[in-house]
């Protein structure tokens, strides 16, 4: 299949509606629906405001390259955003060819054609090549710098597309050459108003079927952001509502606006249960702004604070498989990396945090992958509530009054009139004592003595125990 919204066969590129053709009101339904307009992408409005470089760019289509407007964008964003889409966009209208290079299959040798082409094209036709590079990030080093001179003297008009993070995977003199735009996952309004204009729009089903709302919520989810992957599952669930008895067309899949038999008998429902056929995929009862919401993720807690890994597994599947958040779940181990395992496992908070990055950095569907490796070292790991119940014992204190006043040699002594004051006066310098630990009062008068800090005997904290007995020895003189 092409890539969604790219321009098919059908499609001369200019403004008017797609041709009547048969075959191209039979491509895949995420063909038929490609925006052909800045105006009707789904989502990234925060790129499509007035006066933008995506608009400069698209709004040039019609006259060639701006002298004033950018000549090279990268657009860093999950699958499925639009990434290719506002390429293929910005590739429309008089004066503009559409090229694509992808770095499975292209060398230097292609890279360096397309520039020669290019400069031709524009100088003998008049012609802008507008250059989409999909997956930048896998083009080598020398593939990279085969596109300066293009990109550098406006002889394409470079759109480069990329899932991983440019700073890490685009050699810095095209970088610093580049627009760099970051594209935001697609929201579940978003997949879900593209969904609903897939069923209605002629050129998508036609209003041939109608979508129940759990149908339409269930392929939200099993969309994850992935305006693609939405439209695929959504022309297969049709196709399976269509073909059961007494409702398909009896022709070859999902409707469109010309089936005339589909019109007389009128719209089909596409239920939850096409759906679940359709993709394979069970319905995962699971709402993020309601009780369930709750539930499983305390159920994922509680089951990596009892060290049972299967179970935390489990409840880690049930979120991802419902479209959770992934940075959701990523803060969540954090916070349980510092209360549930603290000090006996130091390097458990490292991978939550590791984690929580590395999710931000590749997005889904391979961050599961991530969040897994995470959830095992944490249900895996001993476990110690000693800091968390430190620190609210601490706070206990301090709500209710206690800890007055600093001890004198503690005070800062620094500014005019701190050592008449007695600021700093008997204050014992750590490192000029043995150990580097000096016996000197550090709480304030109400609580010396006082012990917040009480480590268990599990993991890390069992050395760790022994350590703070002997420093609070010194340091109280006991």
């Amino acid at each position: 299949m092409e890539d969604l919204f790219g321009l098919g066969e059908d499609d001369d590129g200019s403004d008017g509606p797609p041709s009547s053709s048969r075959a191209s009101r039979r491509g895949p339904l995420a063909v038929r629906m490609r925006p052909r307009s800045l105006d009707e992408i789904v989502g990234q409005q925060h790129l499509l405001g007035p006066g933008s470089p995506l608009r400069q760019l698209a709004a040039g289509a019609a006259g060639g390259t701006s002298v004033t407007g950018p000549s090279s964008v990268i657009l860093w964003g999950p699958p499925g955003t639009g990434k290719t889409t506002l390429a293929h966009v910005i590739a429309r209208g008089q004066g503009r060819k559409f090229v694509e290079l992808s770095a499975i299959t292209a060398g230097v040798k292609d890279v360096r054609r397309v520039m020669d082409e290019a400069l031709t094209a524009r100088d003998l036709h008049r012609t802008t090549t507008v250059l989409f590079l999909d997956e930048i990030h896998r083009f080598t080093k020398a593939q990279q710098d085969a596109l300066l001179p293009g990109v550098e003297n406006r002889w394409v008009v470079l759109v480069a597309a990329t899932t991983e993070n440019p700073s890490f995977s685009v050699v810095s003199p095209l970088l610093s050459r580049s627009l760099l735009l970051t594209l935001k996952p697609l929201t579940d309004g978003d997949i879900r108003g593209l969904v609903e204009r897939a069923v209605t729009d002629p050129r998508g089903l036609g209003g041939a079927v109608v979508l129940a709302d759990d149908a339409a919520e269930h392929l939200v989810r099993l969309a994850g952001g992935d305006a693609r992957r939405a439209l695929t599952a959504l022309e297969a669930a049709a196709a399976v509502a269509l073909g059961e008895p007494g409702e398909g067309p009896g022709g070859d899949g999902a409707p469109t606006a010309d089936d005339g038999a589909a019109a007389e008998r009128g719209p089909v429902t596409v239920e939850l249960r096409h759906t679940e056929k359709a993709v394979d995929a069970h319905a995962v009862r699971y709402d993020r702004a309601g009780d369930m919401h709750y539930d499983v993720i305390s159920a994922f807690i509680k089951s990596i604070r009892g060290s049972d890994v299967d179970a935390a597994l489990h409840y880690l599947a049930r979120m991802v498989e419902a479209g959770e958040d992934p940075r959701f779940i990523a803060r969540r181990l954090i916070i349980s990396a510092s209360e549930d395992i603290g000090m006996a496992d130091p390097t458990a908070l490292q991978t939550a945090v590791a984690a929580a990055q590395a999710v931000q950095l590749i997005g889904m569907p391979e961050g599961r992958i991530v969040l897994a490796e995470a959830v095992v070292h944490l249900a895996t790991a001993p476990k110690s509530n000693a800091a968390y119940k430190g620190i609210n014992a601490a706070i206990a204190d301090v709500r209710a009054g206690r800890g007055t006043g600093i001890p004198p040699h503690l005070r800062d002594a620094h500014y005019a009139g701190a050592e008449r004051l007695g600021h700093g006066k008997g204050y014992t310098y750590s490192h000029d004592a043995p150990h580097s630990v000096a016996p000197q009062q550090y709480p304030p008068d109400d609580l010396v003595g006082k012990d917040y800090y009480t480590p268990t005997a599990n993991g890390a904290e069992r050395e760790i125990a022994a350590r703070v007995a002997k420093l609070r020895g010194i340091i109280r003189g006991t």
